[in-house]
């Protein structure tokens, strides 16, 4: 199918395209990737006045460190992201939940910004976002503000961004000693999106579990942080016994889709499971 017609623009910095989109009005898109968005135009899903295009923009794809965090650039691309030496030593969720984004051909033209300000819940990076406490930078003709991941994921494709609001980049904390993490993911293909996922962070202290993080995909209309989990395995040992019994109040809170995939039964019943696998593996690791 062919999209609709729409203005087109390419800036070539920041500023330029933060101003060209609030020139645009508010039936304006931004392409990043495209990996998602192209397919709703085809689709005449999406139906903007005009489309933004930032690939020119090198400043969004630089990712640095900024003491006891990240910053990635919105426009870094997940192979990009999976790669880079600062996201793997001090970010190894981030890294381990990119690299089961979609396939090699996605990964390599998909962004990082793109996935979290496309806000879709059965992505995998929103959760991740939302367990590690991270931070959206966005840029606006009224200057810069930062969104919490927990403010920023509203509803299903949804966000707390302003129409005329442009996600320049993600600050994510740092993990320090004795973090372990794992992001655990059940879907039907290798390139499907994920039925249900879990990102999870154990800190661990001796014998015993003195910290978790733990965030829900696919289990809701926006990524769910598990705060019964965290709260839950939270001073127990390290065990199946407690991950089990923790991993049982996973879905508590939640508001899990029915589709084609699987009923919010089903949803909910993976989810104990999956949650319960991603925390030993997480204090394993």
């Amino acid at each position: 199918m062919i999209p609709a017609a729409f203005d087109y623009a390419r800036p070539r910095s920041v500023d330029e395209a933060v101003r060209a989109l609030a020139d645009a009005g508010e039936d304006a898109k931004v392409l990043a990737g495209g990996q998602s968005l192209m397919p709703l135009l085809r689709l005449r899903l999406a139906i903007p006045d005009a489309l933004i295009d930032l690939g020119r923009i090198a400043a969004l794809r630089e990712i640095r460190d900024d003491g006891d965090a990240v910053v990635i650039g919105a426009m870094a691309t997940h192979h990009q992201v999976i790669r880079d030496p600062l996201v793997r030593a001090h970010l190894p969720l981030v890294a381990r939940a990119t690299e089961t984004v979609a396939d090699p051909a996605v990964r390599h033209r998909g962004t990082f910004g793109g996935s979290l300000a496309h806000a879709d819940p059965a992505g995998d990076l929103p959760a991740v976002a939302l367990a590690l406490d991270a931070v959206l930078l966005v840029r606006s003709p009224r200057g810069e503000r930062e969104i919490p991941a927990a403010e920023f994921f509203v509803d299903w494709m949804t966000s707390a961004m302003e129409p005329d609001e442009l996600l320049v980049g993600v600050r994510v904390p740092k993990l320090g000693p004795g973090w372990g993490v794992h992001y655990e993911k059940f879907h039907r293909t290798a390139q499907a999106w994920a039925i249900v996922g879990v990102a999870c962070a154990v800190r661990r202290e001796g014998d015993a579990v003195a910290e978790a993080r733990v965030a829900l995909t696919n289990m809701g209309p926006a990524p769910v942080r598990a705060g019964a989990v965290e709260e839950a395995v939270r001073g127990r040992p390290i065990s199946d016994d407690s991950f089990r019994s923790a991993g049982g109040r996973a879905a508590e809170g939640t508001e899990p889709p029915s589709d084609l995939h699987g009923s919010s039964e089903y949803r909910s019943h993976l989810a104990t499971v999956l949650t319960a696998r991603a925390l030993a593996a997480a204090a394993a690791a």
